[in-house]
């Protein structure tokens, strides 16, 4: 089964820091852009960084013993690119919410995985398994 790309809208209270973040932090290839939004290439997925104010209450829901912060957005990545990520976040100074960690060690569904969040706010989880075949593992 071949997957079709997703894409994901979300708020950003400043275009230029979105830029940032996601161009140079993140290494994701900017595409098209307006004085109102930016469309950038999140591992073969469109997201689009939208000029708004966010809306709604954002909490959490522990998870492994952690706080996860919901909502949030991610992918799932080969585990050197979970790792060449967490090396470039940590060197780029990013306060995690969970830093880069093994969770559900030893069990089904066991996977590497860290939270971050944008300069606007919007929670991120980047993730990876050592067999993609734990993805829905139960």
């Amino acid at each position: 089964m071949s997957l079709r790309p997703f894409h994901l809208a979300f708020p950003v209270h400043d275009l230029a820091a979105a830029r940032r973040f996601y161009g140079e932090v993140m290494g994701c290839a900017e595409g098209r852009s307006s004085e109102e939004w930016i469309d950038f290439d999140f591992y073969g997925h469109q997201i689009v960084a939208h000029l708004a104010k966010p809306s709604g209450d954002r909490g959490v829901n522990p998870v492994a013993g952690h706080e996860v912060p919901v909502p949030h957005f991610g992918i799932v990545l080969t585990m050197p690119q979970w790792q060449e990520l967490a090396a470039r976040l940590t060197a780029a100074g990013i306060d995690f919410a969970i830093a880069p960690t093994i969770r559900f060690k030893g069990q089904a569904g066991e996977q590497a995985t860290m939270f971050f969040r944008d300069p606007s706010g919007n929670a991120l989880e980047m993730k990876a398994f050592a067999d993609d075949a734990m993805l829905f593992a139960t």
